[in-house]
Formats: C-alpha cells, sequence, structure tokens
C-alpha cells in the first residue's frame, strides 16, 4: 500500500502541474493571438513595406487553409493628451469594422467602450482605439483628444537646426482590453488609409494579415504562400512572432515534468525495497517452490507480476486521481488569482491527450524496470540455501 501511494502521489501530480502549464500556455498563447494573427505575409527591404498588396491580397485569400486576410500597417510613434507628457505608442491601422470586413484577429471584439469604427462625432475616420492601460495613463476616454507623433516626414527647422516632427490629431472612439499588457499599455488602432498616411507609406501597407483553419497548420500555409508568391514576398507565423516566449514556455514545461517524474522515480525505489524484503521475508517459500521444480523463470515472473500490478494499480489510481483534480480545477477554479497581477482570475487546465499518456507510459516502464533487481534475486537462489534460511 506503501509503494502504490507513492506511485499514485507521482502520477498525480505530475498530471496535475502539467495541465496548469498547459492551461498556461494556451491562455497566454490566446491573449498573445487577440492582437496578433496566425501569419504574417511580409517583404523584404530596407523600407519594409508592400506596394502590391492588392494584387497580392486576392492571391492569399484563395490558398488552401486561409480562412481571411486584411492589409495592415503597423508602425512607432508619439502620444500626449493636453499635457506636456508625451510617451512612446505602437501604431497598428486596419480597416474599421463592419459586417463585410474580414475578422482576421479578434482585437475588435474587446473593446470595453466605444468601437472599431474610427468614426468621429463629425462622421470623419480620425478616430483611435487605444488600449485600457494606456488610457490610463495619459488619463483619457471615449470623447477626448490626443496627439500622435509621426517620424515619418520629419522637416528640418533651418532657423533653429532642429526638427518639426508631424503631429496628427485624434479623437478616442473606443478602449479595448485584452489582458495582455503589451497590447493594452502600448497600443493604439487607427483607420488603415490614415495609419498609411501617418507612417509615410503613400499607397503602400505593411503587410498583410492571415487568418488560417486551425493555427497548426499556420507554418505549412506560410511557407506555400512564401514559395508560390516568390521574392520579395515572406511569412512569418504565430510562433515566429513569439518564438522567444513559447520556447521559454515549452522549456519550463519540460523542466517541471522532469522534476516531478522523480517522484515517480522515488516511488519505484520503494518498489524495490518492497519487493527485496517479499523476497527476503519469503526465502524459504521459494526454496521449496524450486525444489518442487518450479523453473527460475517462474520465480521471477512471480516478483515481476507483483511489481508491475503495484505500478499499474498505482498509476490507475494516480491517473484518476489527476484527472478529478484537473476537472475541479478547470470548473470550480478552486486557485483564485488576482487578475491585476496575472491578468486571468484563475489557475487554468488544459489537458492533452498525448501528455496523460505519456506519463501513465512512462510510470508503467519505471515500475517495471523497478521489479527487474529483486525478481532476478529471487530467481537466483539455491533451493537448499533458501530452505535452510530460516
Amino acid at each position: 500500500m506503501i509503494a502504490i501511494g507513492g506511485v499514485v502521489v507521482g502520477v498525480s501530480a505530475l498530471i496535475i502541474i502539467i495541465g496548469v502549464m498547459n492551461g498556461l500556455q494556451r491562455d497566454l498563447r490566446d491573449k498573445i493571438l487577440v492582437g496578433s494573427p496566425d501569419l504574417r505575409v511580409l517583404t523584404y527591404g530596407d523600407d519594409l513595406k508592400m506596394d502590391g498588396w492588392r494584387k497580392a491580397l486576392p492571391r492569399i485569400r484563395a490558398f488552401p487553409g486561409v480562412v481571411e486576410a486584411a492589409p495592415f500597417v503597423q508602425t512607432e510613434g508619439g502620444m500626449n493628451a493636453r499635457h506636456t507628457y508625451a510617451g512612446g505608442v505602437s501604431v497598428v491601422g486596419i480597416l474599421p469594422d463592419s459586417p463585410t470586413i474580414p475578422q482576421v484577429t479578434s482585437i475588435r471584439r474587446h473593446a470595453i467602450d466605444g468601437d472599431f469604427t474610427f468614426m468621429t462625432h463629425d462622421h470623419r475616420p480620425r478616430g483611435a482605439v487605444v488600449g485600457n492601460l494606456l488610457a490610463s495613463r495619459f488619463a483619457v476616454q471615449v470623447g477626448d483628444t490626443i496627439n500622435l507623433i509621426s517620424a515619418a516626414g520629419i522637416q528640418q527647422n533651418a532657423l533653429t537646426g532642429g526638427f518639426i516632427p508631424r503631429v496628427y490629431t485624434f479623437e478616442v472612439t473606443g478602449i479595448f482590453e485584452t489582458g495582455m499588457y503589451e497590447y493594452d499599455n502600448t497600443y493604439v488602432y487607427i483607420d488603415l488609409d490614415v495609419a498609411r498616411e501617418f507612417a509615410g507609406l503613400g499607397d503602400a501597407v505593411t503587410g498583410i494579415e492571415v487568418k488560417t483553419a486551425n493555427r497548426t497548420i499556420a507554418p505549412a500555409v506560410g511557407k506555400a504562400i512564401a514559395d508560390t508568391l516568390d521574392f520579395p514576398y515572406r511569412s512569418v507565423d504565430w510562433q515566429e512572432q513569439n518564438s522567444s516566449l513559447f520556447h521559454a514556455l515549452k522549456l519550463e514545461k519540460m523542466a517541471m515534468g522532469l522534476i516531478l517524474l522523480l517522484i515517480v522515480i522515488v516511488a519505484a525505489f520503494n518498489i524495490v525495497s518492497t519487493l527485496t524484503m517479499v523476497v527476503t521475508d519469503k526465502t524459504r517459500e521459494i526454496g521449496i517452490l524450486k525444489a518442487m521444480g518450479m523453473p527460475a523463470g517462474g520465480i521471477r515472473n512471480v516478483f515481476f507480476v507483483q511489481g508491475l500490478v503495484i505500478g499499474a494499480v498505482g498509476t490507475g489510481l494516480g491517473l484518476v486521481l489527476g484527472l478529478a483534480g484537473c476537472l475541479a480545477l478547470g470548473r470550480y477554479h478552486l486557485i483564485r488569482l488576482d487578475p491585476k497581477v496575472y491578468f486571468m482570475d484563475h489557475l487554468p487546465v488544459a489537458l492533452q491527450p498525448l501528455d496523460v499518456v505519456s506519463i501513465v507510459v512512462a510510470s508503467m516502464v519505471i515500475a517495471a524496470l523497478a521489479t527487474i533487481y529483486p525478481a532476478v534475486q529471487a530467481a537466483r537462489m539455491y533451493p537448499v540455501d533458501a530452505i535452510r534460511s530460516e
């Protein structure tokens, strides 16, 4: 029972922790992909702009696996609002929200005040939608006026020798909240046509955002698009856009899995010690069985099966306990978190069948390996020595 308990604790803890790691990774991925598409089609070059996007857009939409595609503009700028304080922001130009506009990302559904139509009170497309943290930082709300400062087209002042920036005035027509600090604190969305003027791109755009039927096929779809359109087009999928973050999460998950696997290995030593004590306790019985003609393989199989039963029962109970724990954590939100710190109100859980199968197989293999030493020791006993042991 003690040996079984050790396996139960190890397997259940491993399943729950891996489920939590998967949940955190999924939650973070979903928050990142609120404003970041499955795939971006860009171009090579020093100016980082796409001139032939009007011809490339219908070709991209026709690719297998592509659900939606739309042009976008992304640049940097400065921002101030009714006071001297100014800060850097990321300015993104997208198509205004309407029933006919393709929804490549879900950012438009995260508006908590106003909308993404970019229409001001005087019916001009000079609206700006800002993140809630950015709005708090600049003390603005829907209806207020902000200034965006562009580095494109800066002119030098002949009198002072300084530079005169280009300043664009916008009305805040919406505020969004994604739960992702980078978006909420630095992003400003404006109309695509206005963004092209703001970035000094003329009729060009930064690139084309693509939504695929499934995120897992985004790398393959991106490669097919880049190969077909050829130079100077290239593609960057959602994993490449955030490669360092997802690699860190994957490494952390692997490290946690290996650390918790040590619990199962410790439980395996319990199996070894338990079976070794059984061999010592049953030495006389082993001698009698061998004297009656039972082969060494039969003796070895007895202890091997006993170890497998311990491993199987422990793994089965651990599997049930782990799945129940994951279900309880996910459904009843047993572990609460501060959303102001973690941008989530509970600990998320997401189980992947492959992870569960890997844990079960690893536990059974470790339990089987743990039986080898005591089983071999029992099979090597000589009948006479075993009978005389007491």
